[in-house]
């Protein structure tokens, strides 16, 4: 587990909330759950309903559908976030590559994050546009179509 001083410090390096108020990190830190998953750990399935995002503390995470790996996330990404703004089931399955640590930010207190500062949803869109470009990418790589 995490200090409440090693938390503050590891949530301020975390690409989404870099650039944020030191006051309003303290608070956002403070209220995040902290999970401990076991290697090949299935944090959530595609099709669940999901209402939060997870960052990576230590470890690695895999985002795949069925067998085709979409992603893989290292110490201080997040992934999940699609589920904190629509009301659809998870996407994909996210799995632990090897004993993993992660912070939950549930959708309700991103929610009221992005009230108090927008400038996390600013910083969550990008985040989500270069994955969106770099998955384009690797369509084009590899010729995959419909």
């Amino acid at each position: 587990m995490l200090t409440s001083v090693d938390r503050l410090l590891f949530v301020r390096r975390v690409p989404i909330f870099q650039e944020l108020r030191d006051d309003f990190i303290v608070r956002l830190a403070s209220v995040m759950d902290e999970w401990s998953f076991g290697a090949n750990h299935t944090i959530f399935r595609q099709g669940e309903e999901g209402r939060s995002l997870f960052i990576v503390v230590s470890g690695r995470v895999k985002v795949h559908i069925e067998d085709r790996q979409l992603a893989v996330f290292p110490q201080g990404e997040s992934f999940g976030e699609m589920a904190v703004f629509d009301a659809q089931p998870r996407s994909a399955t996210a799995t632990t590559l090897e004993q993993s640590d992660c912070l939950e930010l549930t959708q309700e207190q991103l929610h009221d994050a992005i009230e108090e500062t927008p400038e996390i949803a600013l910083n969550i869109i990008r985040v989500l546009s270069r994955r969106i470009r770099d998955l384009n990418a690797v369509i084009n790589e590899f010729g995959i179509e419909e």
